[in-house]
């Protein structure tokens, strides 16, 4: 892939990228990107989402920790695209550190979450990315967020087995 090129991607290329599946799969598509820069996807959320049977019953409320990890995802497949790589079953993509979380408005049933990632920086295997996630235009979270990329022989062997 180019790294000039804007793109838009279904949900089935996003399975190529990304190997969380339901109901941990929190992109549904991506509207846009250009690698080595930044990535705009969207999260349909609706009410038959399984975390809205707990979280909370009474008020259907987005848990803010998956909000976090669909902007992850989403950083996971710009870096991705930005590689020109397609993973195979040995990568993973772990984070390495969340800073400046903040949530500013609950997202729930009927909401579409777009999310829109920058590339900050990659260096010594450390991708970091500003994330930033609004409904209706209106903010309703925004992080800075670190991941590095393994393949899971290495993760094996940095865990001692």
């Amino acid at each position: 892939m180019t790294t000039t090129e804007n793109k838009t991607l279904d949900i089935c290329a996003i399975k190529k990228l990304l190997p969380h599946r339901y109901p941990m799969l929190l992109v549904d598509r991506v509207l846009t990107w250009e690698a080595n820069k930044s990535i705009t996807a969207i999260k349909n959320v609706t009410a038959n989402e399984e975390f809205f049977n707990g979280h909370f019953p009474h008020k259907p409320v987005m848990p803010g920790v998956l909000m976090i990890e669909a902007l992850a995802q989403t950083a996971a497949i710009l870096s991705f695209l930005t590689m020109g790589v397609t993973p195979d079953e040995n990568s993973v993509v772990y984070f390495v550190g969340i800073d400046n979380a903040r949530f500013k408005r609950p997202v729930g049933p009927g909401d579409q979450l777009k999310m829109d990632v920058e590339i900050v920086r990659v260096s010594r295997g450390i991708w970091k990315y500003k994330a930033v996630g609004t409904v209706d235009g209106a903010v309703a979270l925004e992080a800075d967020l670190m991941c590095t990329i393994r393949s899971t022989d290495d993760a094996s062997k940095a865990a001692g087995q």
